[in-house]
This record gives C-alpha cells, sequence and structure tokens, in this order.
C-alpha cells in the first residue's frame, strides 16, 4: 500500500507499507540512509521478509531525498538532494510515525534506521515515546562523518561541495544549508549524547568488513548503552551484501542474516 504524506515545506514524503497477512498492531519503520532510498536494493526483498514474519514492514524516501515522486528509481532530483539536512529528515521521520500512529492507535513502533538514517533514528527514539524499540543497522555517530573538516572553509565560501556516489559515478552537491544546519542544532543533532539517552530496547547490528563506518562506532553505541544488545556480522559490508540495482530473488547472506536477528529482537518485544 503506497502513501503520500506532506513532509518538511510541505514536500511530498513518498512510502508503502508491506502488510503481514495476520491482523496485528506491529510496525517496523524502516529509516534509509545518505543517498538511499526506500526502493535501493533489496529493500523491497527485506519489506516482504518482515511481513511473512507477521510485521508491517513501513518504508519511506525523505522529503528531500533527491527521489523524485514520478519516477521514485534513484537519486535524479539534485537539487532537493543538495538541501537535504537532518532537521528536515526529522521533521519527516515525525509526520510518518503520526501517519503510521493514525492508521492504528494502539500500533507498537520499531524503528529500523539504516546508516545516516541509524543516527536519525536514535535520536528520534531518544525523545519520542511512540516508538517502542530501536533497531540500527551500521548507523553512524556523528552527521559531520559525512563530509571532511578541511572542506568546511571552502563550503562556506562557495556555498556547496561535492560528494563522489560509487555507484553512478557521479558528483553529486552538498549546499551549505547543511552545514549550517549541522553547527545550529547542534545539541539537538549530538548522536553520541542521544544514544546514551535511549530508555527503549535497542539492538545495534554492524558489518566487521564495513569501509563506510568502521564497526567501533557499533562497540561505542554499546559501551555508552549498555542494556543495548549488539551483533557484530563476520565478513559483512555496509550494506550487508545487497547492491543497487539488485535483481535477485532472494535476499544476501548477510542481509538475511541481519533480517532474522531483527525480527527474533521483535519478537522477543512483543
Amino acid at each position: 500500500m503506497e502513501f503520500k504524506i506532506a513532509g518538511f515545506n510541505g514536500k511530498t514524503i513518498l512510502g508503502d507499507i508491506t502488510r503481514a497477512k495476520e491482523e496485528n498492531n506491529i510496525y517496523a519503520v524502516f529509516v534509509h540512509g545518505f543517498k538511499g532510498f526506500k526502493d535501493w536494493g533489496a529493500h523491497n526483498l527485506v519489506g516482504s521478509y518482515f511481513a511473512d514474519q507477521g510485521v508491517h514492514y513501513v518504508k519511506f524516501n525523505f522529503s528531500h531525498s533527491g527521489v523524485p515522486i514520478e519516477n521514485p528509481v534513484d537519486v535524479s532530483n539534485l537539487e532537493d538532494f543538495a538541501n537535504n539536512t537532518p532537521i528536515k529528515e526529522l521533521y519527516d521521520l515525525d509526520k510518518v510515525l503520526h501517519y503510521v500512529k493514525s492508521d492504528l492507535k494502539a500500533a507498537k513502533i520499531i524503528l529500523i534506521g539504516h546508516s545516516r538514517g541509524g543516527g536519525i533514528s536514535i535520536l528520534q527514539t531518544a525523545k519520542d515515546q511512540r516508538v517502542d524499540g530501536l533497531i540500527t543497522w551500521a548507523a553512524i555517530s556523528d552527521f559531520a562523518s559525512l563530509w571532511k573538516k578541511e572542506q568546511e572553509q571552502e563550503w562556506e565560501q562557495k556555498g556547496k561541495i561535492e560528494t563522489f556516489n560509487a555507484r553512478t559515478k557521479e558528483y553529486m552537491p552538498l549546499n551549505v544549508v547543511l552545514l549550517h544546519d549541522y553547527l545550529q542544532h547542534a545539541k539537538e543533532l549530538n548522536i553520541i549524547t542521544a544514544a546514551s539517552g535511549v530508555k527503549q530496547p535497542w539492538l545495534i547490528i554492524h558489518g566487521d568488513n564495513d569501509i563506510n563506518v568502521n564497526v567501533s562506532v557499533a562497540k561505542q553505541f554499546h559501551q555508552i548503552n549498555p542494556v543495548s544488545e549488539l551483533e557484530i556480522i563476520p565478513a559483512a559490508n555496509h550494506v550487508f551484501g545487497a547492491y543497487h540495482p539488485y535483481k535477485e530473488d532472494m535476499l544476501p547472506k548477510e542481509l538475511l542474516d541481519i533480517c532474522k536477528m531483527s525480527i527474533r529482537f521483535i519478537n522477543d518485544l512483543t
């Protein structure tokens, strides 16, 4: 089931829900990462897997993800992408959670955040009683890890920097609004502080062959929030064996493994 709701500045959030066959109140809400989107790689197979295990699976594109509504197959609206910020993403996630709750007031919500979406999910969970559980897959611990400190002076001077997309081989712009957002909301966007304040059950999953976000980040999260659970996946990369476009009809082994861990965690909660 597809849905459209108003996100930041009225821009559309496009989402979908893969419903479990049996009626229940358990919703996993997936939060995609930087350069990601709801239909990237094997995300649709993940949704089907969760639904087969009795969990409704919600995924969506942030309003400024750069994925156009009319052709949501890749990040092609680089103007929107360039103007995206964590504050805008938090606004959008709040709207998605409101939508899920309006669909079923008694819904139990488990956030699943990947990479930058993991950081967003940690921030949201720490302040939001609507969230009943948190699962992070290869989550970041600092939004500034997405750029180099030495780029900031050029960023201020030119108004933008570029980030390389290794998959598409293109340079994607990041407007200085991202840097300003990060600096002006430093306290609100401190993922480490938020992580120490997460009271809900939390499953931390990370691959030990992740070259994008080192596994030490997951260990740090677990250290500062010792009631969390930590699962380190041997030889797994940042996307747990997936890629885009993903043409197979079965999940990659590492991604299937973390889905199984996530379902076990959700079942223990409910």
